[in-house]
């Protein structure tokens, strides 16, 4: 979302040209996918730029725009002198000493001081001059810069797309910060993608005239002719490998009575609940579910310890609500602020004295013993330095637990969502006495793609809070009466919890009281469910078996901070299987599948498939497309390896010191080590047990479908609930039935 400022509206009452530039500028952003910063990493497809040609079409126009490993010398010197502005500009906390003027704006604050860049000018009067006469508004720039040039006005276009894909990185950060950034982040420093083309067109001006050169450059690959490639040959060989058993194996599958297990737990779709929800299963009478982690309700939620505030929602959708965290106003909530303010300011001055020009030695004379040997028992006893940094924590900081009062949202649409999550899963009778809602996150130490490990169906967060907001909901005795004249009875013995799972250390918490026998068995199992899905996971982790126990080595990858790989996250994702549980209950799905709970006999009208199908499903397609090409290219579209990262700004990834921002995964997150993959890439396949002419009439009436089968990025299979047979959905939206 765009921040007005003055210097923004002042741009609002110009010429065609303007309004051509401004148009020329949008439309070459759209090679760009955006990337999310550190605090909510989102997974991102990042040829979305490119779905609207085929899948094959893209894999090869995307190359000659992202992949050239040859990139003119001047072009590598206009990225240095761009990047460094960006990083100063953009920075959220990490430098002492910020921008001046960043509330004005990007390039005006760029235009006061780039003429103190002694970099750009040389001491070249001419040069110099340039900067001194820059017009007043980024488009003016942008058009006096074309001219001069000497791009003609039908390459204006491509010549602009290879000024962004030049230096991916931090245009696809500018995308999300001027189309995608919620309006509760306040940034003070506005951004426009007319600001960042301007100073990238000026930088290019005063180091390369013969810029056109690149427009040439990029023809000649463009045209080259492609041979046998081998990339698809492996895409293809993974797919049909895989698609055609795993279909033949959920269509046989039988659909069992209905009953009243001891206790229902619904899981996010994510594929690393898979496998924990089958030792659930395993472990006592209990039936799990599939929901999308934020279970239907569009939120930003505010801490009311720290007063910042996210949004918990796929970033497809907009929070339609602001919860803010309540506490009691008692001797603990209190200690917790005031022990949070204590530990903030702390940490703001260490790290202002880390940073600056001169203390830095006066910190390390003062404190070098004592960090040091806080270093070496981090590195040498991880559990142990987690303990004392536990108690210590737990005592400045007390309890930081808040309540969400759910009163901002209607009651309409508490209803609403009710109706809907029980809907959509499935869930309107035989309610167990115990019904878990268990949203999920991760732990790791050092990591600077540790929001990535954490829900993406929660816009980059952790999923406990979403779950008690339902749970909160469905607990209520009015929004009880009203589902029930909706024709879904709960029983008065039932009672809805909260939960989260660890993804990384295989814990089930329950936030509620355990003192009850049923909930302390359930506990039990969940506690004896995760030592085994650990055991489960550490196969695929680790060549050798570990010495200590399963349960308690995965909590010691959660603690190192050596550690390059604490967990795979969604690593191997290939399916997305929309139908009840019964379909995949007694397969082996290895943690490859992303489960959507569906009953089609509860959706007439196709409402809730077409939800499912339009935004977990998409999510589902982003995630498997930014771990298929980080695999292909880790250097391209991955984020390189963790070894040599830095962190820049407090907002992204840089190799080394001096870097293009990493748009994807590092390399430890899709491979085994230097040269083996783990992750096995292929495009992600949908099936949906319904009724065939309700899944064609939903793709045909949708256009992001439509485009996503139609182009090959997704392939549909359909299996029908009375006839088990499997169709496959092609290209050209006719349907093929597997034998």
């Amino acid at each position: 979302m765009k921040h007005a400022t003055h210097y923004e509206s002042e741009r609002t009452n110009h010429g065609p040209e303007y309004n051509y530039i401004r148009n020329l500028v949008k439309e070459s952003f759209k090679t760009i996918a955006p990337m999310w910063p550190l605090k909510h990493l989102i997974a991102v497809n990042p040829l979305q730029g490119f779905e609207d040609l085929t899948f094959e079409q893209a894999i090869h126009h995307s190359s000659a725009y992202f992949e050239q490993q040859d990139i003119p010398a001047p072009i590598q010197a206009i990225n240095r002198e761009t990047m460094k502005w960006l990083q100063v500009y953009c920075d959220e906390g990490q430098a002492t000493l910020g921008m001046p003027k960043t509330t004005e704006g990007l390039y005006p604050s760029w235009k006061m001081l780039v003429v103190y860049d002694k970099n750009l000018h040389q001491q070249d009067k001419q040069k110099k001059y340039v900067l001194q006469q820059l017009p007043q508004t980024a488009e003016q720039t942008i058009a006096e810069s074309l001219l001069y040039l000497g791009i003609s006005k039908d390459e204006h276009l491509l010549f602009l797309t290879l000024m962004l894909t030049t230096l991916p990185g931090w245009s696809s950060y500018i995308k999300y910060r001027s189309e995608w950034a919620y309006s509760h982040i306040n940034y003070p420093n506005p951004v426009t993608q007319s600001d960042y083309l301007a100073i990238r067109l000026v930088i290019t001006r005063l180091l390369w005239p013969n810029a056109k050169e690149l427009l040439y450059k990029h023809n000649n690959i463009l045209n080259k002719k492609s041979g046998k490639n081998s990339i698809l040959d492996r895409l293809y060989t993974n797919e049909e490998r895989y698609r055609i058993p795993l279909l033949k194996k959920i269509a046989i599958q039988p659909l069992k009575k209905s009953r009243i297990p001891s206790a229902q737990l619904v899981f996010c779709i994510d594929v690393r609940s898979e496998p924990l929800r089958k030792q659930i299963e395993s472990s006592g009478d209990y039936q799990t579910f599939g929901f999308a982690g934020f279970f239907g309700i569009p939120v930003e939620i505010t801490n009311p310890f720290t007063q910042e505030a996210y949004t918990a929602c796929p970033v497809l959708l907009s929070p339609s609500h602001q919860i803010k965290g309540t506490i009691e106003k008692n001797t603990e909530s209190l200690k917790a602020i005031k022990g949070y303010k204590q530990f903030k300011y702390v940490k703001q001055l260490y790290q202002s004295l880390k940073y600056t020009f001169t203390t830095p030695f006066a910190l390390v004379e003062s404190l070098g013993i004592m960090i040091g040997a806080w270093l070496g028992l981090r590195s040498i006893a991880p559990q142990v330095a987690y303990k004392i940094k536990h108690l210590a924590t737990k005592k400045l900081l007390a309890h930081q637990t808040f309540d969400l009062n759910i009163d901002n949202i209607p009651f309409s649409d508490q209803c609403n969502y009710a109706e809907n999550a029980l809907r959509m899963i499935g869930l309107t009778k035989h309610f167990a006495p115990l019904v878990v809602f268990c949203g999920h996150g991760s732990t790791t130490q050092n990591n600077g793609y540790a929001t990535a490990l954490d829900c993406g169906a929660c816009g980059g967060q952790q999923g406990g809070n979403n779950a008690k907001l339902l749970v909160a909901i469905l607990n209520r005795a009015t929004v009880r009466s009203a589902l029930a004249q909706r024709g879904i009875l709960i029983p008065s013995k039932t009672r809805f919890i909260a939960g989260a799972h660890n993804t990384t250390t295989d814990k089930v918490t329950l936030y509620d009281d355990l003192s009850s026998d049923d909930i302390r068995r359930l506990q039990q199992h969940l506690e004896a469910a995760g030592h085994q899905n650990s055991v489960f996971r550490l196969q695929h982790m680790d060549g050798n078996k570990p010495s200590i126990p399963a349960h308690k080595h995965v909590f010691m990858r959660a603690q190192d901070w050596a550690q390059i790989r604490p967990e795979w996250g969604l690593a191997r994702n290939a399916a997305f299987i929309v139908g009840p549980r019964d379909i995949t209950a007694s397969l082996s799905l290895e943690g490859r599948c992303f489960l959507h709970s569906y009953d089609y006999e509860q959706d007439n009208d196709g409402k809730l498939l077409t939800a499912i199908l339009t935004a977990p499903m998409i999510v589902a397609q982003w995630i498997n497309a930014q771990y298929l090409f980080s695999t292909l290219n880790n250097v391209a579209y991955g984020g390189g390896s963790k070894v040599t990262a830095n962190i820049t700004g407090k907002i992204g990834i840089m190799q080394g010191n001096g870097s293009d921002l990493m748009t994807g995964l590092p390399l430890q997150s899709v491979y085994k080590n230097d040269t083996e993959a783990y992750h096995e890439p292929q495009r992600l396949m949908t099936v949906v047990f319904s009724p065939l002419k309700r899944l064609e009439h939903i793709i045909h009436t949708q256009a992001i479908l439509k485009q996503l089968v139609g182009n090959d990025w997704i392939k549909i299979a359909c299996i029908e609930p009375e006839t088990r047979h499997i169709y496959l959905l092609k290209s050209d939206f006719y349907w093929d039935q597997v034998r």
